[in-house]
């Protein structure tokens, strides 16, 4: 009796301590070996991708600037995110709204933190990488005309003020994630919010001088689809690595990314072939870059059939958005940043309220699968987004134009090109 009655307390015992061992979080060697690598493909996208796909895009006598602007958004918004921007948006809540300073300087934050499965520094790593490429995309409505040290403050003020708060709604616990908006990877937080600010920043701005009266072409299309391919390589992490977990979901997250991008390169390039008797490389890479944008809110939550669909409708109506509905409404939106970014993430958005399959996540179910209520929630989420940014953004314009005395370099910089006028270098050497 007294040996069962000892065996009895011993069980209960070990039965709580692995209970509590159980409910401690742990790091998993093989979440954390994913997660690295996942957040050096994002960095990658940045420095490597973007400022290829953004310079061969732009006039040559422009090129190093827009290289310079994006990599310099980059380094700005990684400094920024470990002293204060990480704090913003993954701090603990308050209201709903944003997380407060609590991190600020990443205190409380060490070595031994975890986040999930992984280290907490790999996870505030992998999210800064998104605040850098997001700010970085809204560059591209704005070159050959904004001046270097407008950039740099429009930067600082737009990483705290608009994306921090945006990025807490949807991913820290706010109020966008208590209503249950689906976001697997940055259809709000990255392209919709970039691809608005970028509208709203070129609005201002103006037009480039001779814009419509003169040929305004890409300094080099082969820059440009490298850069497409290299931002498509780090898209996997981008959207696997969003699970956060090499797992299954990552998997299925993998293969829709890819093959959206695949449809709607095809999609665009099809597109612009019946259009205009020519399928260019251009409009190759472009597809391919929206399709990856369409699906990365979606990544997460869709099967195949609808990786398929969000990938072919994404490449027809980004080809739209830059050839027909820009001109009829005549903004200058340099290298389409809303047209593709913007377009085609609120593509992506409403899709995933459409297109989400239980059987992927269980969390989720679109309208298609016997959930209407989520496509209301995505078009709650997408005014939402498109709202703040374009308002915070406007406030955030005005304050830089004040600190710097203007956003728009002079009428003599912009026509000699700001590759030298700016920076002093060249490109290349014009013969």
């Amino acid at each position: 009796m007294k040996t069962s009655a000892g065996t009895a307390v011993f069980g209960t015992v070990l039965l709580t301590a692995g209970t509590a061992l159980a409910s401690e979080p742990t790091i998993d060697s093989g979440d954390t070996a994913w997660m690295i690598v996942s957040t050096a493909l994002v960095m990658m996208m940045t420095p490597a991708g973007l400022a290829l796909f953004y310079g061969g895009l732009s006039r040559y006598k422009n090129l190093l600037n827009t290289i310079a602007m994006t990599m310099a958004a980059y380094c700005l918004a990684s400094v920024i995110w470990v002293v204060w921007g990480y704090s913003l948006a993954f701090g603990p809540d308050r209201a709903g709204i944003i997380g407060g300073l609590g991190n600020w300087m990443l205190s409380d934050i060490g070595p031994a933190s975890v986040t999930g499965t992984i280290p907490a520094f790999i996870f505030v790593l992998f999210q800064m990488t998104f605040a850098g490429i997001t700010v970085a995309l809204v560059l591209g409505s704005v070159v050959d005309r904004m001046k270097f040290s407008a950039w740099l403050v429009f930067t600082l003020l737009w990483v705290t003020v608009v994306y921090c708060p945006i990025a807490h709604w949807v991913w820290g616990g706010g109020w966008m994630a208590e209503m249950g908006a689906l976001d697997f990877a940055g259809g709000n937080v990255v392209h919709i919010n970039a691809g608005v600010a970028g509208l709203v920043l070129c609005l201002v701005l103006g037009k480039r001088i001779g814009y419509g009266k003169e040929a305004m072409f890409p300094s080099s299309i082969a820059l440009t689809a490298l850069g497409a391919a290299l931002l498509w390589f780090g898209w996997f992490g981008f959207n696997a690595g969003s699970q956060l977990a090499a797992d299954g979901l990552a998997a299925s997250a993998f293969l829709v990314t890819n093959t959206s991008a695949a449809v709607a390169g095809l999609g665009w390039m099809g597109a612009e072939w019946i259009a205009t008797r020519k399928p260019t490389v251009l409009g190759l890479a472009s597809g391919i870059v929206a399709g990856l944008v369409s699906i990365t809110p979606a990544a997460g939550f869709v099967n195949l059939g609808g990786a398929l669909i969000i990938g072919l409708v994404a490449g027809v109506f980004g080809f739209y958005s830059v050839s027909v509905l820009k001109h009829r409404l005549g903004y200058d939106d340099s290298l389409d940043a809303f047209g593709v970014h913007g377009m085609c993430g609120l593509w992506g958005a409403l899709a995933t309220g459409l297109l989400a399959d239980p059987a992927i996540n269980a969390n989720a179910a679109g309208l298609f699968y016997g959930n209407p209520k989520q496509l209301w929630i995505q078009v709650v989420s997408i005014l939402g987004t498109v709202a703040y940014t374009a308002v915070a953004t406007l406030v955030v314009v005005a304050v830089t134009r004040t600190v710097t005395g203007g956003l728009r370099v002079d009428a003599e910089s912009e026509v000699a090109g700001l590759d030298n006028a700016v920076h002093g270098e060249r490109a290349f050497e014009i013969q």
